[in-house]
């Protein structure tokens, strides 16, 4: 993939001890360019991206497409309701808004991140994949989006994948041929730890937690990490959590004011997203359109927040 403004922006905020003038220096950028570029004043345009990307490159960045570069999220919590698909469908539009390279990966048997995209009972789907050996069906949504769907058929996966040898690494297997054609795989996992959020977790080197700012959802976010830390030291070491983003939020409520407030102090290691997901029928009427949030109505408070919370993930 070529070269972006935000690579750039990421890429040196990771590494601040290099030195910006000799970076500007080396490629020939005109003085003081990258601080106003860090300062949001500025944007590198195609002739500046052509210059610095060999500098960067001998200073150590590497493209996503590299295989083992690509991140992949899985987007969980076993508590039904709480703005997985949601999120997994807007987040992934907005990242690709953003000019990265997106995979939705329907591991919900429900189907309903593929119903939400125009996706009706695919012929192929992610559990002939998982079952049969086959190469991961992949549909194309919008530029930079591809799909891979699920329906009721996933349902009957559950027991097979106990059952077969390897199961729990049968989805990273699948996803490992197309990391060098994507920046983001996301994940959207059933409301449930079962051995499909499992396998989910086994393929992802990172998950997002999205949390209602109520108490039953709290409550259950001590399960959530526990299944990730045991993932973390018997299978996947490498897993790490993304974050925690609060979603359905009503802003009034002085109880949601008061939960976010818990939880932040309750997990001062955990990242928590300042982008909150407020309440929005327009979310639920986009994915009954079966279109995403920002094709639906890009001047909603659904668009607005995921395209934050986009922007937070790629470190802007």
């Amino acid at each position: 993939m070529s070269l972006t403004n935000e690579a750039v922006i990421n890429f040196l905020k990771n590494n601040a001890v290099f030195s910006l003038a000799v970076l500007e220096k080396e490629a020939g950028l005109p003085v003081g360019l990258l601080s106003k570029v860090l300062r949001g004043d500025r944007k590198l345009n195609k002739d500046h991206l052509r210059s610095i990307m060999p500098v960067l490159k001998k200073y150590g960045y590497k493209e996503h497409q590299e295989d083992g570069q690509t991140k992949i999220i899985s987007i969980v919590n076993h508590k039904g309701g709480v703005g997985k698909t949601t999120t997994t469908i807007s987040l992934g539009k907005a990242l690709a808004m953003n000019g990265q390279r997106v995979l939705l990966v329907d591991m919900d048997s429900q189907g309903n991140l593929s119903q939400g995209l125009g996706v009706d009972e695919p012929e192929e789907q992610v559990v002939h994949a998982l079952l049969q050996e086959k190469p991961l069906p992949i549909y194309n949504i919008a530029k930079g989006l591809d799909l891979a769907p699920s329906d009721l058929e996933l349902a009957e996966a559950d027991m097979e994948l106990v059952q077969t040898i390897g199961g729990f690494n049968r989805l990273n297997k699948v996803l490992r041929p197309v990391h060098k054609d994507y920046d983001y795989i996301l994940i959207d996992c059933p409301p449930s730890l079962n051995i499909i959020t499992s396998s989910a977790m086994v393929a992802s080197t990172s998950c997002l937690i999205t949390l209602q700012p109520e108490i039953s959802a709290i409550k259950g976010l001590d399960k959530i990490l526990t299944r990730i830390e045991k993932i973390q030291e018997e299978i996947n070491d490498e897993l790490r959590v993304e974050g925690i983003v609060f979603t359905l939020v009503n802003t009034r409520l002085v109880v949601h004011q008061t939960n976010m407030e818990y939880v932040r102090e309750s997990l001062p290691g955990f990242k928590i997203f300042n982008s909150l997901i407020r309440e929005n029928v327009a979310l639920t009427e986009s994915q009954s359109a079966q279109q995403d949030i920002f094709t639906y109505n890009k001047n909603t408070h659904g668009a607005r927040d995921y395209m934050s919370l986009a922007k937070e993930i790629l470190g802007e």
